[in-house]
């Protein structure tokens, strides 16, 4: 009789364990769920101005957007654990490096992992461009990445000329949407 005591005492503490998990973790109403995006600025999309973003990369420089008006600028939101991420990467590499005479940028901005990962994955993909580490303001709160690999195309104006999410896009893809944002 003392086993089964102890074994409901465990079943109801589990219940009463997953029930607050399911009431914390729950996915907001639509109506919460409207409530929650007017707090947080528009979605980035084409025609519209770039958010500003100050950030350090992975080299301990800062970088603003701002400061690179007069550039085509690409941002690239990824991370090493996304496949389509880590095939795009070496098309990045050739385009950025191919139209970098033109004024072209290209900035990766990673997702949060520590330098430890990062950059024997760079190594490893032979990539050189600046990479921006992201605590979450650029890629969730400015920008609403929702997806990795997304990649904004910047005028030299400071507009959006597309934004693409998911991926992976191919050099040619690439190549046709730079000569869309170069001068």
């Amino acid at each position: 009789m003392h086993r089964a005591t102890h074994w409901q005492r465990w079943l109801v503490l589990a219940l009463i364990l997953g029930g607050a998990w399911l009431l914390i973790a729950r996915v907001p109403l639509p109506e919460q769920a409207n409530a929650l995006d007017a707090a947080l600025p528009p979605q980035p999309r084409k025609g519209f101005p770039a958010p500003d973003f100050e950030g350090t990369t992975l080299d301990g420089e800062m970088v603003r957007l701002r400061d690179l008006r007069g550039h085509a600028v690409v941002l690239n939101f990824w991370a090493t654990w996304c496949p389509p991420c880590r095939f795009e990467m070496p098309a990045i590499e050739q385009v950025a490096n191919r139209y970098a005479e033109r004024g072209l940028v290209v900035l990766l901005i990673n997702q949060g992992e520590p330098p430890n990962v990062i950059r024997p994955f760079l190594d490893e993909m032979g990539v050189t461009q600046p990479v921006v580490i992201d605590n979450g303001e650029i890629g969730a709160r400015l920008y609403r990445v929702r997806g990795l690999p997304t990649t904004v195309f910047i005028h030299p104006d400071g507009m959006i000329e597309d934004v693409v999410v998911g991926g992976p896009m191919s050099e040619a893809f690439l190549e046709e949407k730079v000569n869309s944002i170069l001068p």
